[in-house]
């Protein structure tokens, strides 16, 4: 088939008319709670200022000052309203006081505000990193098989995970600039750019370049009508940015970076969470593991605030730097898994599942192999994967470089040495998983695993070759995971583990992981996006 066009469709229809049509009923469903454009009435984009960590997280008030540039697309001009979600004034009169951050009205210990079923509004689909997206229309019961639908270049490489949120897909680049696309076409209905990236030659060592800019993945609150992105900014500082799901406008800004750390040496890699009123930010080294860094979690409240944080207690490393970020439990507890750290004798909480309260002032549990030492000296990083928390029976899977898994109860890690049981499972874990009742999907160098885990026992029911370290998700009734090397989207059997389907995106990059949502496959294809429509 001949190449198409960016930002199009191809020529045939877009199937799934239903598919659309349910999408549309929901969306204004949706819309109706509220109403609101996220721009204020002189016709210039909301004020901001960044903010210190003791500082509330709202823009300034009197006259507009200058910010990042919201250049809306053809779809936004033609369309009355630009999203289909329950969207907030972040406007107010002419001529009164500048826009505020609104405070969340906290759901259920964990979670964000509600949105459309379909939504993928975090790192594999919510906070609690499950991983499971829409299973019907299943790709099985598909009259004919799955088929790109549209690809959109963008101005960088994507590290995040896409989103998708009310019929749009919000997808961030390296290059600090965060796109909203149309879901059915691909078409750009604005983007923003949110400033100018680090030249990675400026920094001391790492593994993004020609620059780094958005790396951890956003995180949505469709009821709020807010996405939450962290940009690592030329001036060598990570910023966290309030944006209007509507059209991009900045709603409020604040340097998140903790007191005395070096942000130089210092990455956002992993995907920020929402909970329990708060976007949580997990922080770690670069490649290389240069520089005097350390493992960060910072909670920043969304209605505006001082940032809380937890810093693990390491002389040095012990970065929170797995893809997934932070798991938020049911009961609001949030849970992280670190990386290697300095110690040689005395444990200093490196190589450890820890579980925080909500707001990050007390360790509740935490766990650590018995040969946590040797795994500090071997750079064989626990961290590598996130914390796998399943509600039902209680219990938390982790797994890293090593390739071993550990089974700990849930709210008593068990301190060093006291998991339930462990095994052996693969050469290298790296990335997030996906679950679903008793059975998680791992990602390891020797290709995807599926596991069983009960109270007291994890089982290996298959192993695929292909695709080799690629996070999966469930969707349409298969597995579906990006292998960075070939760059290519495999679909599998969940029983067998069998390849129903592949398609090359012609890259990928590391720790690359689809959205889905119904009939739909959003995946990261190095400087753009490749959607795969699964429904007949």
């Amino acid at each position: 088939m001949a190449p198409r066009r960016a930002g199009h469709v191809h020529g045939e229809r877009v199937r799934g008319a239903g598919i659309r049509r349910r999408w549309s009923q929901a969306s204004q469903r949706a819309g109706g709670a509220t109403s609101g454009h996220g721009r204020r009435c002189d016709g210039t984009q909301a004020g901001n200022r960044a903010a210190g960590s003791g500082r509330a997280d709202r823009p300034r008030t009197g006259a507009p000052v200058a910010g990042p540039q919201v250049q809306l697309g053809a779809v936004s001009r033609r369309l009355t309203v630009s999203l289909g979600v329950a969207l907030v004034v972040v406007g107010v009169a002419c001529g009164g006081s500048g826009p505020e951050l609104p405070a969340r009205t906290p759901g259920p210990a964990g979670a964000a505000s509600p949105g459309l079923a379909a939504d993928w509004a975090e790192y594999h689909h919510d906070a609690a990193r499950s991983g499971v997206g829409p299973a019907s229309p299943a790709l099985s019961s598909a009259s004919s098989p799955p088929r790109v639908a549209w690809t959109t270049g963008l101005d960088g490489d994507v590290y995040a995970s896409p989103l998708i949120v009310a019929g749009h897909v919000l997808v961030a680049t390296e290059n600090n600039t965060v796109y909203s696309l149309d879901l059915f076409s691909g078409a750009v209905v604005w983007k923003v750019h949110l400033g100018e990236p680090v030249n990675a030659a400026s920094l001391q060592c790492g593994d993004i370049g020609p620059v780094t800019g958005i790396t951890g993945t956003p995180a949505a609150d469709a009821g709020a009508g807010r996405l939450y992105v962290v940009a690592f900014l030329r001036s060598h500082h990570h910023m966290l940015f309030t944006l209007s799901l509507a059209d991009g406008s900045t709603v409020a800004q604040r340097d998140i970076d903790p007191a005395g750390s070096d942000p130089a040496v210092q990455q956002q890699r992993g995907a920020l969470a929402l909970g329990s009123g708060y976007v949580y930010i997990p922080l770690g080294g670069l490649f290389g593991d240069c520089g005097q860094y350390n493992g960060y979690l910072e909670a920043v409240p969304v209605g505006g605030g001082p940032a809380l944080s937890y810093r693990v207690p390491s002389a040095r490393g012990a970065g929170v730097w797995d893809p997934a970020g932070a798991t938020i439990a049911p009961s609001g507890s949030v849970y992280i898994v670190t990386g290697n750290g300095a110690s040689r004798s005395s444990f200093d909480y490196s190589n450890s599942v820890v579980e925080l309260s909500a707001d990050l002032q007390h360790v509740q549990s935490y766990f650590a192999p018995a040969d946590w030492i040797s795994l500090n000296a071997g750079d064989t990083d626990l961290g590598s994967v996130g914390a796998t928390l399943l509600p039902s029976p209680g219990v938390v899977l982790a797994i890293g470089k090593q390739g071993v898994a550990y089974l700990l109860t849930a709210d008593r890690l068990g301190g060093i040495g006291g998991q339930i049981a462990s095994r052996p499972v693969c050469s290298g874990a790296f990335g997030g998983t996906a679950w679903s009742k008793d059975t998680v999907y791992v990602p390891c160098s020797d290709g995807l695993y599926a596991l069983t885990v009960r109270t007291t026992s994890i089982d290996v029911i298959w192993h695929a070759s292909h695709p080799s370290l690629g996070s999966p998700v469930l969707a349409a009734g298969d597995v579906w995971a990006i292998e960075p090397g070939s760059g290519r989207l495999y679909a599998l059997d969940p029983e067998s583990g069998d390849v129903v389907y592949s398609t090359a995106l012609g890259s990928a990059q590391h720790f690359s992981t689809p959205a889905a949502t119904e009939g739909f496959i959003v995946a990261p294809a190095g400087d753009k996006i490749v959607t795969v429509a699964t429904a007949a």
